[in-house]
């Protein structure tokens, strides 16, 4: 086709000349009938091209265009080409960066309680285990003080007197009674109250020997009462008496808790009769007021 192409200038121009030739030697005459169209020849070979002419005149402008030459046949659609072979996969690109790791979603609500199953059946009693063996009895507990003498009873009334009877004949003498010890001394401290840090009682008799040889017996009873007088220190039933110090002229005695309406008897001994009382009675109970007040010679 392209070779047609080529062709195609030069014929019209060959035949644009021929015709302004022809106009200049004679009248053109009629036009006859336009003969059929041939059939198209077959294509030669393109022969090679050749030099270039000299370019003639260019002729006068205005004269009539010739006629379009027949299209050429369309030549042969060449066969495809080959595929071209697929080229080679290439290398993976390196992994990415990890990505930074989502916030954690919020807990979901807790469902609700489901209801309570059905109460089991009560499994069957076990059976009784055997008695186990009686235990070993206890010791005997400490005897407790003896309490306090209850109240004096009241006087009985006195009798009618009897007939005197007749005089009687003088009796003999008696024995001359064992001498107070005069070296000891006795208090009677009435109605005192005693308190938890301690009261102190006024003993004029001691003196820095007593302290230093000598002893203080202190005993006490409730006030009012004619009973038993308890040696000091006394513990019962949770009361405490006791005495905290003895000093020159004084005796301090507490109380826990503290107490009311007591009535103190107090005696002092020096070291030569205590000495003495030692050598005669060796077995003397200190903590029984009427053992002591009997050895020497006390009154009650």
């Amino acid at each position: 086709m392209r070779q047609i192409r080529h062709i195609l200038p030069l014929i019209l121009l060959a035949c644009l000349i021929s015709i302004n030739g022809c106009k200049k030697d004679k009248t053109p005459g009629p036009a006859g009938s336009t003969g059929a169209t041939g059939a198209t020849g077959n294509t030669g070979a393109t022969g090679e091209t050749g030099p270039q002419g000299p370019q003639g005149p260019q002729g006068p402008a205005g004269g009539p265009t010739g006629p379009t030459g027949a299209t050429g046949a369309t030549g042969a659609t060449g066969t495809n080409g080959t595929n071209g072979t697929n080229g080679s996969t290439g290398a993976t690109g390196a992994n990415g960066a990890t990505g930074a790791t989502g916030a954690t979603g919020a807990n979901g609500a807790t469902g609700a309680t489901g209801a309570n199953g059905a109460t089991g059946a009560t499994g069957a009693t076990g059976a009784n285990g055997a008695t186990g063996a009686t235990g070993a009895n206890g010791a005997t507990g400490a005897t407790g003080a003896t309490g306090a003498n209850g109240a004096t009873g009241a006087t009985g009334a006195t009798g009618a007197n009897g007939a005197t009877g007749a005089t009687g004949a003088q009796g003999a003498t008696g024995a001359t009674g064992a001498d107070g010890n005069a070296q000891v001394n006795t208090y009677l401290k009435s109605n005192i109250s005693v308190i938890v840090t301690g009261t102190d009682i006024a003993v004029p008799a001691i003196d820095q020997s007593i302290l230093d040889q000598g002893t203080v017996l202190v005993y006490f009873r409730p006030n009012g009462t004619t009973g038993i007088w308890y040696p000091l220190p006394y513990s019962d039933a949770g009361t405490q008496i006791s005495i905290l110090s003895v000093s020159v002229g004084k005796i301090t005695v507490k109380a826990s808790p503290s107490q009311v309406n007591l009535d103190f008897k107090i005696v002092v001994i020096p070291g030569t009769s205590l000495t003495q009382l030692n050598v005669a009675h060796p077995h003397l109970n200190f903590k029984n007021y009427s053992q002591v007040a009997s050895a020497l010679n006390l009154k009650n």
